[in-house]
């Protein structure tokens, strides 16, 4: 008899699960921003302080690996400090009544922190580190990254990010997730970083978007657009209620 309560029970929960709804949700700098963290954007191309081509691109680590080394150190205790907002919390709230995933283009870990079960990270990871040599194994980092710290095969260990000019090896998976959702949530983005930015005109014509930023970014041809133009905290609180109320 237990058993099969159990059985029972276990069956009800996957087709509650299998007829939730799939949000695709994904994320900028401006949902870490009110965490304190900041954007590229807010600095009109420079970043703390540097030429982000200096601190961010394969070209800026062969010609000075040292300041790139030190940058991502700085910015690993910065996210280490951070705690999550509103709007990461809230977007971990709405897996209680729908399915959700978070394609997120930031480095930091506020999503995880968040309560969020489902991130794919597009830009990599500031709290992973990787050979120079091998981009497919990734090591776990809380402290900092030193010039002549080696990895398992000889080579000096650098910061688990994508840098402009390298391929964003995530983004075929992250476009295929926009064919099997219900809605799209772009949250905090200016869409002009691309591959990511692209992702909009991967979504079907009949697929409801939301786009969430205190200044809309501008959008070409899309349709069943709708714009809440709120910081991500107070945007995702109004999406929530939104949603909740169609269910």
């Amino acid at each position: 008899m237990n058993a099969c309560i159990t059985r029972y029970s276990a069956a009800c929960t996957f087709r509650k699960m299998k007829n939730k709804k799939h949000i695709v949700v994904l994320t900028g700098a401006g949902i870490s921003a009110e965490s304190g963290l900041k954007t590229f954007r807010d600095s009109d191309g420079l970043w703390m302080g540097y030429d982000v081509y200096e601190v961010a691109s394969p070209g800026g680590w062969n010609k000075n690996p040292q300041l790139v080394l030190d940058f991502y150190n700085a910015r690993r205790r910065d996210v280490g400090a951070a705690l999550p907002n509103a709007a990461h919390t809230g977007l971990a709230e709405l897996e209680k009544d729908f399915e959700v995933t978070i394609i997120t283009q930031n480095i930091d870990d506020l999503h995880e922190r968040g309560g969020s079960s489902n991130v794919l990270h597009l830009h990599g990871e500031i709290f992973k580190m990787r050979s120079v040599d091998n981009e497919q194994v990734f090591f776990e980092i809380r402290d900092d990254i030193n010039l002549g710290d080696k990895a398992a095969d000889g080579a000096q260990l650098r910061p688990h990010i994508v840098w402009f000019g390298e391929p964003v090896p995530m983004i075929e998976k992250a476009a295929a997730l926009l064919h099997n959702c219900d809605y799209f949530v772009v949250i905090g983005t200016s869409l002009q970083v691309y591959p990511a930015a692209s992702l909009l005109y991967y979504a079907p014509p009949h697929l409801p978007i939301f786009i969430i930023d205190k200044k809309i970014p501008v959008t070409e041809g899309q349709e069943n657009l709708h714009l809440i133009e709120m910081p991500a905290t107070k945007g995702v609180e109004a999406l929530k209620r939104i949603l909740i109320e169609g269910l």
